[in-house]
């Protein structure tokens, strides 16, 4: 039977061994070395010297000691809904009886009469980062949702607290505002798109163990995980864990260029596999946030789909890119334009559209009002429409 300390002490047994044999060489040498060698057995004590390569390694101390004190631990208190009357809470099932539950669904739930009962706090916790030096801070929607009380613990180790300024479920990212005044320490978001393969640094809050970091690359880019008609993640092998929620993603030069916020896992921890909101996304809703507490998006009032291979070919189109309307909305300014079941959106503003995704992230990031140029693919024929864009109906 083996063990885990075996492997380690046949190492060392050998290191014994080799280290046996060197030390008899070296007597039979210096029994046969004149005496001007042996006025050189000095050199033998000097340090050993390694080879070049391990600087090729990259450090990230620099860059930590740059943004490491821009990023908190965020600490939030819930209000916890209670369960109805008449309804057992799962919680307050054991473990087996829940997993029992949630697997055959709500018709299964144990009906038992219950007393009313209060509203329950609760308790989550996350990172965030100083944006401004007046005391911004980014943040994920998830992690102060239904807050009561926000808390803020910087690198240093202070508390400070802070309030909801405004959140956005549909990209899961909150704005927060440390209520006494003071100058932080912030960092920029970052103007250029990160590449696949760049060095990335993560720092936050996992597990509740306050200022972690961990590195790795970008591994891919625009990501649909199923979160949301806007999702464009950026995926990064940096490790990832529960608490690291609304940290920042930087890269070399300290800019953050993404804002941790979910992680692909079936056990719940780092399985290699995180994603970050891109910075482009973030500046758009952070600036809306800080100017209104609020987003509002561009809407153009149409359902609309992918356009495959078959339906490229049936409709004339070269390549299978584009949105294909669904159906346009009667009230909406898509119709009132003209634009109609069977078109084919291709490009917004002179931007060629590759799928139905990319038009969904392309209106929405205009400002309702906006006057805004379609071109339609119809009957074989590509053709401009022009109209104003309206404001996207609350979720």
């Amino acid at each position: 039977m083996t063990t885990q300390n075996e492997p380690r002490n046949s190492i060392l047994k050998r290191g014994a061994l080799l280290a046996g044999t060197a030390i008899l060489g070296i007597g039979l040498a210096a029994g046969l070395a004149d005496s001007a060698l042996m006025q050189n057995h000095n050199a033998f004590a000097q340090p050993i010297q390694l080879s070049g390569t391990q600087t090729g390694l990259p450090s990230f101390a620099d860059l930590v000691e740059k943004v490491k004190p821009a990023v908190v631990s965020v600490r939030v208190k819930t209000q916890v809904a209670a369960a109805s009357d008449g309804e057992q809470s799962l919680e307050d099932l054991p473990p087996e009886l829940r997993r029992f539950f949630r697997e055959f669904g709500e018709n299964s739930r144990p009906q038992r009469p219950q007393p009313k009962q209060q509203p329950r706090q609760g308790m989550a916790q996350g990172s965030g980062f100083f944006v401004s030096q007046d005391g911004y801070v980014v943040t994920n929607n998830h992690v102060v949702e239904n807050a009561t009380e926000v808390e803020l613990v910087t690198d240093a180790g202070k508390t400070l607290a802070a309030k909801v300024i405004g959140t956005d479920p549909r990209t899961d990212l909150a704005l927060l505002k440390v209520k006494d005044a003071g100058d932080f320490p912030f960092v920029k978001l970052a103007e250029g798109k990160a590449r696949i393969g760049d060095w990335v640094l993560a720092i936050g809050n996992p597990f509740g163990l306050g200022g972690t970091v961990t590195a790795g690359i970008v591994s891919a880019q625009g990501r649909d995980i199923g979160s949301g008609p806007y999702d464009d993640f950026i995926q990064i092998d940096a490790p990832i864990n529960r608490g690291n929620s609304g940290g920042p993603t930087f890269n070399q030069n300290g800019e953050v260029v993404g804002v941790n916020t979910a992680i692909y896992s079936p056990s719940g921890g780092n399985v290699g596999i995180a994603f970050a909101i891109p910075a482009s996304t973030v500046k758009q809703v952070v600036d809306q946030l800080k100017t209104d507490g609020k987003v509002a998006r561009g809407f153009i009032g149409v359902q609309i789909q992918p356009v495959t291979n078959e339906m490229a070919e049936a409709i004339g189109l070269k390549e299978p890119k584009g949105a294909l309307v669904a159906e346009a909305q009667g009230d909406g300014p898509a119709a009132k334009a003209g634009i109609r079941r069977g078109d084919t959106i291709t490009a917004v503003n002179g931007d060629a559209i590759k799928d139905a995704r990319d038009l969904s992230r392309k209106i929405a990031s205009f400002a309702p009002g906006a006057k805004t140029t379609i071109t339609l693919f119809r009957e074989g024929k590509s053709r401009d429409v022009t109209f104003e864009v309206g404001r996207q109906p609350a979720a």
